[in-house]
């Protein structure tokens, strides 16, 4: 005689139990990719990486899209379902403090065809900031256009003071 659980044979259960997981995995893949397909589709984005400021801890290079606004620079993670950047790098103020190759402590996370600048803000008083507030990671293409994006400003657009 079978064992039962929940009024069904064990074996019908586990079954049921692995096409509802198989059924949540898939949704989630294709949300995760329908979502990347659509920060992509509008143009605008490229593949970055990020972590938050220098010093001496380490934090973790975090993978994403960078996605380029009048205003600011807005940062999706990629393996997230979340409709909102994790991230916005605001464009007024925004200075690069330093570029370089990644480290052999970064390479553990990032590739040798990677450029790493360190971003930061200038003070209300005008002084350049000491230390990056992020750490951004990207191919050669996508840093010269973000330093032309940085540079430029979009006709008709007046900053505040």
């Amino acid at each position: 005689m079978e064992e039962l659980i929940f009024g069904q044979p064990w074996f019908r259960a586990a079954e049921w139990l692995f096409i509802a997981l198989l059924i949540v995995t898939v949704a989630a893949l294709l949300a995760v990719t329908g979502r990347r397909y659509f920060l992509e589709r509008s143009g605008g984005a490229v593949e970055c990486y990020l972590r938050s400021g220098g010093g001496t801890r380490h934090v973790p290079w975090r993978m994403g899209l960078a996605r380029y606004g009048s205003e600011e620079l807005r940062w999706y993670r990629v393996f997230s379902l979340w409709p909102r950047p994790a991230a916005e790098l605001s464009r007024r103020g925004l200075v690069v403090l330093g570029r370089r190759r990644p480290t052999p402590g970064d390479l553990r996370e990032l590739t040798l065809d990677l450029v790493v600048i360190e971003v930061g803000w200038v003070g209300a008083d005008g002084s350049d900031p000491t230390e990056p507030v992020y750490e951004l990671a990207m191919s050669d293409g996508a840093l010269t256009g973000f330093l032309s994006w940085l540079e430029s400003m979009p006709p008709g657009t007046h900053w505040q003071s």
